[in-house]
């Protein structure tokens, strides 16, 4: 098991909280991004260390710029969470 890393779950909470937002399960933000469902789950969990291609995919997926997403993660590690 991956060690608990502060910005990979920032990262995985923020990627949560946009897919929640629009009403996705996990699969469905998976077909989208074109990624397994597992690998979505262990993102969201911060188990994943993620490549470039696979954060700018969910991104995609998600309908915002990866520049969101990572600012929404340092948002969390600074204690300024959006939700």
């Amino acid at each position: 098991m991956a060690t608990h890393d502060p910005l990979r779950s920032a990262f995985g909470q923020a990627v949560r909280a946009r897919r929640r937002g629009l009403g996705w399960s996990q699969e469905e933000l998976a077909e989208h991004a074109g990624v397994h469902r597992n690998y979505v789950g262990g993102v969201e969990r911060g188990e994943r260390n993620l490549g470039l291609l696979n954060a700018f995919a969910l991104a995609q997926a998600l309908g915002v710029e990866l520049s969101a997403l990572i600012a929404d993660a340092e948002g969390r590690i600074a204690g300024i969470s959006p939700d």
